[in-house]
């Protein structure tokens, strides 16, 4: 040790932590995406975007919703709620998932010296232009024509008057364009690359973390995750992310062939969509001449609420605006009124309500009920702040592992859990109540010796109320008042 002479100052380990901040409602939306319109590189990566003209930028947009399902989410989540972040992935891959055209033929004329090509998705890359002529000459980009898209997602070649393609010449055209009908279920489900170890799929929704430092909130996969073996695995995801983190799932019954409110409980149980971790859906919603998953509007309406409340899931998303003017299953028009409505909710689904007020989303329960009654697995608002409690307790004491097992640790833990929860009980009513304890029966010996060390938390979020009752009494005592003077 070096020799000291003088005065000095050294410092301890504040007693008080304050907690790690989440993103509670964070969503992580996994599809397809007309990637040939912007970086065709986006495949089975996730990106952060906090803005319409980020997701456009990486993704491309189209409404052809049908086809590029995440188009739909870009333009439900940031035109219509405003609300961002968002995590977006795209399988869709131009290497897998195309179709090649051999030698198409087009004229140019003294009035046409553009020519579009007949199919969407072209990746311009794959562009081959060449002459009609026997042997045929292979035009060069930039010298002999330009390629683009024009506002409808067409591929455009513009013959150049410097070039060598005359202005009534016919050329004949090879490339290939994207197939989204080559897509299936097990692109969106994804995996592990046992050669390169590369993530596909949902299995990326464990690169988030690491990747931004941000938590998912909520999975999604639009127009995907009415095929049960999406659905069951985005719950599966969703309950263990990181092996610490945990949220929900959002899912949709199918409309096409689901068509009438009542047959909507029979489908979710026979295909096994009865997850404390799903948010079942039914129907789909309508706004002009678009068509929503409801899923996708009620992860708007949910991160709308959150972010209204200081990014605490404590506000229930049911009973709050929707931006539709219409409910609707395999284009026909859904008219519930409040009791079919009340069906659903409890069968365990969520819908769309046009009752008082406007169309709002409908519905609490998990897809969980109603064979689950547990209250943290069936309301949804519960679940989502449970997982939102054990998140941040996740995030904020990671800085405290491996610190040495000392009473100074234990209070430590204690005091700031017990400061965090009486904050949101007192001062925003996230919670009614809340508090951490360190109980000698939970920690034994053998686990003290082993380094494991268990604190019991305790905390009670607020249920909605999903039933208010008046008893309205014909009192007769207040006829007393004809002969009051």
């Amino acid at each position: 040790m070096a020799y000291k002479h003088g005065v000095y100052v050294s410092e301890v380990p504040t007693s008080i932590i304050p907690p790690t901040r989440t993103t509670a409602g964070l969503p992580f939306v996994i599809g397809t995406a007309p990637i040939n319109l912007a970086d065709v590189t986006n495949v089975n990566k996730p990106v952060l975007c906090s803005t319409y003209q980020e997701a456009v930028e990486a993704f491309g947009y189209s409404d052809d919703w049908a086809n590029y399902t995440l188009c739909e989410f870009i333009y439900s989540h940031f035109v219509l709620f405003n609300v961002s972040p968002v995590v977006l992935v795209n399988v869709l891959d131009p290497a897998t998932h195309k179709t090649s055209k051999t030698d198409e033929s087009y004229t140019f004329s003294a009035t046409v010296q553009a020519v579009k090509l007949q199919n969407k998705g072209v990746l311009l890359n794959t562009v081959v232009a060449k002459s009609t002529s026997d042997p045929a000459k292979t035009y060069v980009l930039g010298t002999d024509y330009t390629l683009g898209f024009d506002k409808d997602g067409y591929a455009v070649i513009t013959r150049l008057s410097g070039g060598t393609i005359g202005a009534t010449s016919g050329i004949k055209v090879s490339y290939s364009y994207l197939t989204p009908s080559l897509v299936i279920a097990s692109d969106i489900i994804g995996g592990v690359d046992t050669t390169t170890g590369d993530y596909k799929g949902l299995e990326l929704v464990d690169k988030v973390f690491p990747k931004f430092g941000l938590v998912p909130g909520m999975i999604l996969a639009p127009g995907w995750s009415s095929a049960p073996e999406v659905a069951a695995v985005m719950a599966a995801k969703a309950s263990n992310i990181n092996a610490h983190f945990k949220c929900i799932a959002l899912v949709d019954v199918p409309t096409d062939t689901v068509k009438k409110y009542s047959d909507v409980s029979e489908w979710k149980n026979q295909n096994n969509f009865i997850s404390e971790r799903q948010i079942v859906c039914w129907p789909k919603i309508k706004l002009g001449t678009k068509e929503f998953h409801l899923s996708t509007q009620l992860a708007g309406v949910m991160c709308k609420a959150d972010s209204g409340n200081g990014d605490v899931p404590c506000i229930s998303p049911s009973n709050k605006p929707i931006q539709a003017d219409g409910a609707v299953a395999n284009g026909k028009e859904v008219a519930l009124g409040p009791e079919q409505a009340a069906y659903l909710n409890g069968q365990g689904i969520v819908t769309a309500l046009n009752f008082n007020g406007g169309w709002k989303a409908w519905g609490n329960r998990t897809g969980a009920y109603p064979s689950v009654t547990d209250v943290k697995d069936t309301f949804t608002v519960i679940r989502r702040m449970l997982d939102w409690i054990g998140n941040t307790l996740v995030l904020t004491f990671w800085q405290k592992v491996d610190y040495p097992i000392t009473r100074r640790l234990v209070d430590t833990i204690v005091d700031s859990v017990n400061i965090w929860l009486h904050g949101l009980a007192e001062g925003k009513e996230s919670i009614l109540g809340g508090r951490i304890e360190f109980h000698r029966d939970e920690n034994p010996t053998t686990d003290l010796i082993d380094g494991i060390i268990c604190f019991h938390v305790y905390a009670t979020p607020p249920g909605p109320a999903r039933e208010i009752d008046f008893i309205v009494e014909y009192d007769p005592q207040y006829l007393g008042t004809l002969f009051s003077s």
